[in-house]
């Protein structure tokens, strides 16, 4: 018994670990791609220094909003929100950005499906 306790706990730690310290669903990064693939990518590239509508998603994790400096059509909600993307501030925002930061000009209305998002969140972890 203890053995399994011990184990389920180190399980739970790392990935507890693996997301910032957050309570989030572990996520998948290949399946993450296809959801980025999906919802993210007409607006937003994966490339570092590569902007569309939106700026380039690559190293977000732990990054200051509104803070690449190549791209200058950030909102003035967004440069005034003083979030950092952790992952919990990133699923809030993917969920459902007008809520997240009212005034914003994100033209999406949000990720419902929660597995979807931690997937999402654990691909562009990758992006480093």
């Amino acid at each position: 018994m203890d053995l399994v306790l011990t184990s389920t706990r180190a399980l739970l730690a790392a990935v507890l670990a693996g997301l910032g310290g957050g309570a989030m669903a572990a996520g998948n990064p290949a399946t993450g791609r296809d959801v980025f693939a999906e919802h993210c990518a007409e607006c937003h590239s994966a490339k570092d220094g590569k902007h569309k509508k939106g700026p380039s998603l690559f190293a977000t994790l732990g990054r200051p909003a509104a803070s690449v400096p190549a791209f200058a059509n950030y909102s003035a909600a967004l440069k005034a929100s003083g979030k950092t993307w952790t992952p919990e501030a990133l699923d809030a925002y993917i969920a459902n950005p007008k809520a997240a930061v009212p005034g914003g000009t994100m033209k999406y209305d949000g990720l419902a499906d929660a597995q979807a998002r931690a997937d999402l969140i654990a691909y562009l972890a990758t992006l480093k």
